[in-house]
């Protein structure tokens, strides 16, 4: 394993975790987006059988992940709170610029008229995760009930589904669910009420992690014995969650005028070329590696 491909997967963990930072943006779309989220979920799903070669790959993905989201944490939160619809656009940008690749790869597996169950559910449904009404937040404080300890690791399940599942954001899920600013207003407290505050976060973290592989394999089966239907599927959330970034958008965060307007197209503009430059690396690095292996 070289440095080198390590060092890729660093810098593609610390996209997926700035990623994870975003409401309407999915940890599991970037992976795909990045092309390493089959690798990922065959690492996850074999860490028992083949746990030397799975770490040795998860490893440089996990640190990244770790170092962007507490380097890129409070810059992003600062920019989501003074240029929200410029930030969501960037992303959106490398999403829409990311699509042909996606569908030329989806293409090599096939299409029947069956596939278009894979292209409608998964895009009808990360839509219509945009409507359901926030139920606002729960009680994560020291005084808190001892059922919510209970739903805090249930939550943590169900919020792993979302990070491995592209195109449904594990942010915008735990909005909706009221369990978003208790769990990030936890990680700030740290410093004042530790004891309290890490009891939470281990509770969820437990859950996450429980969630994260038993996701994984069930993923693994189906890009296995289904990869048609799955990989259309995977293209249909990736496509529904471009729309879905804006429809979830709270527009009262945003001041509009034509500058903003302007920006944000900047931004589009800006997310489809870095998309473009991604994919060029990616291909060339494919191509390396299929000359080694001769």
């Amino acid at each position: 394993m070289s440095i080198k491909n390590s060092i890729f997967r660093t810098l593609k963990g610390a996209a997926i975790g700035v990623a994870i930072i975003i409401p309407g943006i999915s940890g599991g779309t970037v992976a795909v987006l990045l092309e390493i989220y089959e690798e990922m979920i065959k690492a996850i799903s074999s860490l028992r059988k083949e746990f030397k070669k799975s770490v040795l790959y998860l490893l440089p993905i996990l640190i990244g992940m770790i170092i962007a989201f507490g380097i890129m944490y409070f810059p992003m939160k600062y920019a989501l709170l003074y240029i929200p619809l410029q930030t969501i656009s960037l992303f959106a940008g490398l999403m829409i610029g990311s699509c042909p690749k996606m569908i030329t790869d989806a293409k090599k597996n096939g299409f029947k008229m069956i596939n278009l169950i894979s292209l409608i559910v998964p895009f009808v449904f990360v839509l219509g995760i945009c409507f359901i009404p926030d139920m606002g937040d729960v009680d994560l404080s020291i005084d808190m009930p001892i059922i919510n300890y209970l739903l805090l690791f249930i939550v943590g399940v169900v919020a792993s589904y979302t990070l491995v599942i592209p195109g449904v954001s594990g942010s915008m899920f735990l909005l909706i669910i009221g369990y978003y600013h208790p769990i990030f207003n936890t990680i700030s407290q740290i410093k004042t009420n530790p004891s309290h505050s890490i009891l939470v976060l281990m509770i969820f973290a437990i859950g996450l992690l429980v969630g994260f592989f038993t996701i994984a394999k069930i993923m693994k089966v189906l890009l296995e014995k289904y990869p048609r239907a799955t990989y259309w599927a995977i293209v249909s959330f990736v496509i529904g969650s471009i729309p879905a970034i804006y429809i979830s958008f709270d527009y009262t965060k945003a001041v509009f005028n034509i500058i903003t307007v302007i920006t944000s197209s900047i931004c589009v503009v800006l997310g489809i070329i870095g998309s473009y430059l991604v994919t060029i690396v990616t291909n060339k690095k494919e191509k390396t590696l299929s000359k080694e292996g001769k």
